[in-house]
């Protein structure tokens, strides 16, 4: 299949290796071209604008930092909403009613539109291994299921737009607040002498303890150790934008989220003290230590 990638991030560049190694033609573009060069270097085919891509392609994936980009790579006489040939797939993590407004966009343009924000990271994307949240028509879910499930180990059809963004942050919260209340945690073990990979093993065997702290545990080990690795699975700033997006979506459905306001608070800070490229382990380090 001719697929195109709009944003060679972390993930998208993560994603764009799993399609290349199951034999499909890769087109790809980023901003910054040198972030899509370990693609273009593996076999894809890189394109001067995002109407490359919609162009060129059956399919787009768009995955991108937050709305602001969104817009600016769908948008103007380069967007992919200029040439829409593709079926376009935007998976970046915005708010549910901005993807709804997207929608609405390609609609109006004729182009073909679902959303799939994704849970997992890094590794599960290489492995196909991410669960997908896919909001749209259903005839059109029905054309890109095989891409999907080539992707994700599972694939959740959610309805209308929106309630695929909707997935993602009641999905992602849990995993946000976390890593706050773990470093409340470690605040009440720090005076003992406990080996730290021991202590992460107790934790994540505990039953309180999240499959994040497995997939983690040994970064958050070496973090607690002084020796930080230098992997950044997702960045605080990245974290923060979530979260508050979280909050924001909360206080539409006339929630407070006391606890999700408390952890952008920590993360606010964390940031202002100059930790936002840094990994999402280093939160509660920060909490330790501040």
């Amino acid at each position: 299949m001719n697929i195109g990638i709009a944003g060679t991030g972390k993930m998208g560049l993560a994603i764009g290796q799993r399609l290349l190694g199951l034999g499909h033609t890769l087109h790809v573009w980023n901003r910054n071209p040198a972030r899509a060069e370990p693609l273009v270097a593996a076999g894809a085919l890189r394109v001067d604008h995002p109407s490359d891509l919609s162009a060129q392609c059956d399919i787009v994936l768009s995955l991108l930092t937050d709305a602001s980009a969104v817009e600016q790579v769908y948008s103007g006489p380069h967007g992919l909403l200029s040439s829409p040939k593709a079926l376009l797939i935007e998976m970046s993590t915005v708010a549910p009613e901005f993807q709804a407004q997207m929608a609405q966009r390609a609609a109006a343009a004729g182009a073909r539109y679902l959303e799939c924000p994704v849970s997992g990271s890094i590794g599960p994307a290489k492995e196909g291994k991410l669960i997908g949240f896919v909001g749209g028509d259903a005839a059109v879910v029905a054309q890109v299921q095989p891409l999907l499930e080539q992707m994700c180990r599972k694939v959740v059809k959610v309805g209308a737009h929106g309630n695929g963004a909707r997935m993602k942050l009641c999905v992602n919260l849990p995993l946000m607040v976390y890593w706050q209340t773990l470093g409340e945690a470690l605040s009440l073990v720090r005076s003992l002498n406990i080996d730290p990979k021991e202590l992460i093993d107790v934790l994540a065997e505990s039953s309180g303890g999240p499959n994040m702290l497995k997939v983690r545990g040994g970064m958050i080990a070496d973090a607690l150790a002084g020796q930080p690795q230098s992997t950044v699975t997702v960045d605080l700033t990245t974290m923060r934008k979530d979260v508050r997006t979280m909050v924001e979506q909360g206080a539409v459905n006339g929630f407070e989220l006391p606890v999700t306001q408390i952890t952008l608070h920590s993360l606010e800070q964390a940031i202002a003290q100059g930790l936002g490229s840094a990994d999402c382990t280093q939160l509660p380090m920060w909490f330790l230590k501040r």
